[in-house]
């Protein structure tokens, strides 16, 4: 079975109050549990994390590496400027797949750049909670026919 590591960033916590006329009306409870839904159609085992913490989502990066097959991740602003974040998940050398909610392009100048985009296999962003589920479609085309690496207990 296909393990997916999902990691969503700084203030996802707060979809559904935040910025909604930017991020809608939608929570990450109920991302999650869309998540959960479309992992168990798909076949596959999803363990999914938030955190305010660049320190934490590093650990759990790490922690995908012994653990996951795959990587989705949202890194919130930290896709901008944390080059730890983006060192972490080139150390994890696992399949990572960038998910954004909105088309950072279309936004403000300073979310153009990513830095992680240059580690990971491919970028979603633009088509809200659907890029994560995007992703997971993506993971099994990626890793379908590729063994699957890490921790096999």
């Amino acid at each position: 079975m296909i393990r997916i590591q999902v990691i969503h960033g700084p203030n996802l916590n707060m979809l559904g109050h935040r910025e909604r006329k930017v991020y809608g009306n939608i929570s990450l409870l109920e991302i999650d549990s869309m998540i959960h839904a479309e992992a168990e159609r798909l076949g596959l085992q999803v363990r999914i994390d938030q955190s305010n913490s660049e320190g934490e989502i590093i650990d759990l990066i790490h922690g995908a590496a012994l653990e996951a097959d795959c990587l989705i991740i949202n890194a919130g602003a930290y896709t901008h400027y944390s080059y730890a974040i983006r060192d972490a998940i080139a150390a994890a050398d696992l399949p990572t797949i960038e998910v954004h909610l909105t088309n950072i392009y279309a936004r403000e100048d300073f979310r153009h750049k990513s830095l992680i985009a240059p580690v990971a296999v491919g970028q979603i962003a633009g088509f809200g909670y659907n890029g994560y589920l995007l992703a997971m479609a993506e993971a099994v085309h990626l890793l379908g026919n590729r063994p699957i690496v890490g921790n096999q207990q």
